[in-house]
């Protein structure tokens, strides 16, 4: 559904030119979330801004079925919906309906189909109550699903979200969540930027972490998150350890981390380690026994070794 290819962008500065982005290339396919991820200053939102047609690229394409934006910049953006940060795309002494409409008629949308339009989306996101109130009245978590009602009036093929959910409740989060899910799985090709990256591992098919403006890691999501796992167990009490824990694991590779929790690193025993372990804690009674899954925010880490934002 869209390519960038290539993208390549820097700025003058005082001390000299700076390259902020450094030759990105990725697809999101149709019904694809993308999460684009990376610290602070590695390029995401000029990336973001020159995939939306807003900063032209020092080289480099964006192609959405096919049709490039440096040839065909009306056509390709009139097919992305785009929400910046900070609800940039609304004005605020508008009303929502009006901003709606507004921004239907800048995409051309008929004003019959507008407002039929209009009225589904805020309805879906329970803001219909709220169509005739200004959206500097509105709480930022409303501000925000009234952007992206605005980026879907017409109904575009691709989504771009710039921290959709930063600094919401949670209720507004898992509203603006599930309105993403729905639009990929009827087809909405989405490419997201957050700093949650808890939301990035739950809502993304795919992601690609960005450092210093190049793409450093990309692929599945449950094939990157299986790539960094270890092979680690994990076993939980039902109640505190006994007095005598240290007898009974002596002589395996554990780790006590807590007062009714340890690990077991198995090595090459594997399995017969794991059941040797267990055999050696009972009758003590246990809660669970999980192998260690490693998460979205443990691969961050370590492919940009910071824990700055992303």
């Amino acid at each position: 559904m869209i390519r960038v290819q290539d993208l390549t962008k820097s700025f003058q500065t005082r001390t000299g030119r700076i390259a902020a982005v450094r030759g990105i290339s990725f697809e999101v396919q149709a019904g694809e979330v993308l999460a684009f991820l990376g610290p602070n200053g590695a390029g995401k939102t000029t990336t973001i801004k020159m995939t939306a047609g807003l900063i032209r690229p020092d080289q480099g394409d964006v192609l959405v079925d096919g049709r490039s934006l440096a040839s065909q910049h009306d056509w390709v953006t009139a097919r992305m919906g785009a929400v910046l940060e900070g609800s940039r795309n609304l004005y605020w002494r508008l009303t929502v309906l009006e901003n709606l409409l507004y921004w239907g008629a800048m995409r051309r949308v008929p004003g019959r189909l507008a407002r039929e339009r209009a009225s589904n989306l805020l309805r879906r996101v329970d803001l219909l109550t709220r169509a005739h109130n200004t959206v500097q009245t509105l709480s930022r978590g409303m501000q925000q699903k009234v952007a992206l009602c605005q980026a879907l009036m017409h109904e575009p093929p691709v989504l771009l979200l710039d921290e959709p959910t930063l600094g919401l409740d949670y209720e507004s989060s898992e509203s603006i969540k599930g309105m993403v899910r729905d639009l990929a799985q009827n087809g909405t090709a989405v490419l997201l930027t957050t700093h949650q990256l808890d939301i990035a591992q739950e809502l993304a098919d795919r992601v690609a972490i960005v450092r210093d403006g190049q793409v450093v890691l990309e692929g599945q999501t449950a094939a990157v998150l299986d790539r960094f796992s270890r092979p680690l167990v994990q076993i939980v009490a039902a109640e505190p350890w006994p007095a005598d824990l240290e007898r009974r694991i002596y002589g395996f590779p554990v780790t006590v981390t807590g007062p009714d929790t340890l690990e077991l690193l198995p090595g090459d025993r594997g399995e017969q380690a794991l059941y040797a372990l267990l055999a050696r804690l009972e009758p003590h009674p246990l809660a669970r026994v999980e192998r260690h899954q490693a998460d979205l925010a443990e691969v961050f880490l370590e492919v940009v070794g910071t824990r700055s934002g992303t």
